[in-house]
């Protein structure tokens, strides 16, 4: 069973930053892609960035349009980590943030979750 903790959430002014971690129990390289999602209060999941194997020594990241050019997600494979850094952050960048990991075999996806971290922007 592979997990995934995040952590680096907290409370920050408009216009401040953070840096959040995810750690995977098993080596970042076996997963085909891995992101962060965000979900406000009343609102669904959306993924707001992901790195993707190329499937040869490549990845790819991706941004949601609302965070392109304020985050930038990472990862570091000697810590089995992935980092999602929020720069420039605004009220509406508000929820819980939460890691993913997606593993395809067979013709199957297997998605893996953190159990999440809050990122509070004050105004």
């Amino acid at each position: 069973q592979v997990q995934l903790v995040e952590s680096g959430g907290g409370l920050v002014q408009a216009g401040g930053s953070l840096r959040l971690s995810c750690v995977a129990s098993r080596r970042i390289f076996t997963f085909n892609a891995m992101g962060w999602y965000r979900q406000a209060p009343g609102k669904q999941r959306d993924l707001v960035a992901a790195i993707t194997s190329d499937g040869i020594t490549n990845y790819v990241e991706s941004y949601a349009d609302s965070v392109k050019g304020r985050f930038t997600i990472s990862r570091d494979s000697s810590k089995n980590t992935v980092y999602l850094y929020l720069n420039s952050l605004k009220p509406e960048d508000t929820a819980v943030y939460y890691c993913n990991a997606v593993v395809r075999f067979s013709g199957q996806k297997l998605d893996y979750w953190g159990q999440g971290t809050q990122v509070t922007v004050s105004s």
